[in-house]
């Protein structure tokens, strides 16, 4: 994650370039400089810690899925919330997000691909609050400052856009309302889609739906979930 490699979009850049200069994020690059070097394995790649930036820029930004920090198993995390590339299987969280999507539209949904590429494609950044993880170890960067920089990119969003609909599962992305300007925003908030929390309200939430009315009713484009 050296400064020459990160390449964002201009309209990301543009808010966020001098968070690349602060103290915390000094020391965040350094301390997964100092994990590669001795070779503890944490995902994603390097150059994938930053797919949801370059999949969404932000003048693109219409919905916003937030996330916790990336899946912890090998292969599976690629920069994306939720997300997992198409040669993995996809975790019981999106499988549930899935079961969701197919019950709230009526469509068919390929549970076999856990890649959601084509929604960050069109508009839903799908962004973790932490962006990097150790192998194995859930939550083990939650204290690296990746916080400060993510609660900067979601008051971005928040003050530079108008008429975005965030998607808040579970109490962790739910904390994160308060940087959230409710007046210009849709907030959606249920229960994590974790096969534990699920079906205490998750299912029957139809996050799609109410997502495409809104957009529908601010004569912005739709989402081809």
């Amino acid at each position: 994650m050296e400064k020459s490699t990160i390449q964002l979009p201009d309209t990301w850049l543009e808010h966020l370039k001098e968070e690349f200069n602060q103290d915390y994020m000094i020391k965040l690059k350094s301390k997964l400089l100092e994990l590669k070097q001795n070779k503890i394995i944490f995902y994603p790649p390097g150059k994938q810690i930053f797919n949801a930036f370059n999949l969404t820029p932000l003048d693109k930004v219409k919905v916003v899925i937030l996330g916790q920090d990336p899946y912890h198993g090998p292969g599976q995390a690629h920069g994306l919330s939720f997300s997992v590339p198409e040669n993995i299987k996809p975790p019981p969280s999106l499988l549930n997000i899935y079961k969701e999507l197919q019950d709230d539209l009526k469509k068919e949904v390929n549970y076999n691909n856990g890649n959601l590429d084509k929604w960050a494609k069109q508009g839903v950044f799908l962004l973790n609050t932490t962006l990097t993880v150790e192998k194995s170890k859930p939550l083990s960067h939650q204290k690296f400052g990746w916080d400060i920089f993510t609660d900067k990119v979601i008051s971005v969003i928040s003050n530079e856009l108008e008429n975005i609909v965030f998607i808040l599962w579970g109490s962790f992305a739910q904390s994160k309302k308060e940087i959230i300007d409710s007046n210009k925003h849709l907030i959606l908030s249920a229960p994590h889609p974790s096969p534990l929390s699920a079906h205490r309200g998750f299912f029957g939430s139809k996050p799609f739906s109410k997502t495409n009315t809104f957009l529908k009713s601010k004569q912005i484009d739709m989402v081809e979930w």
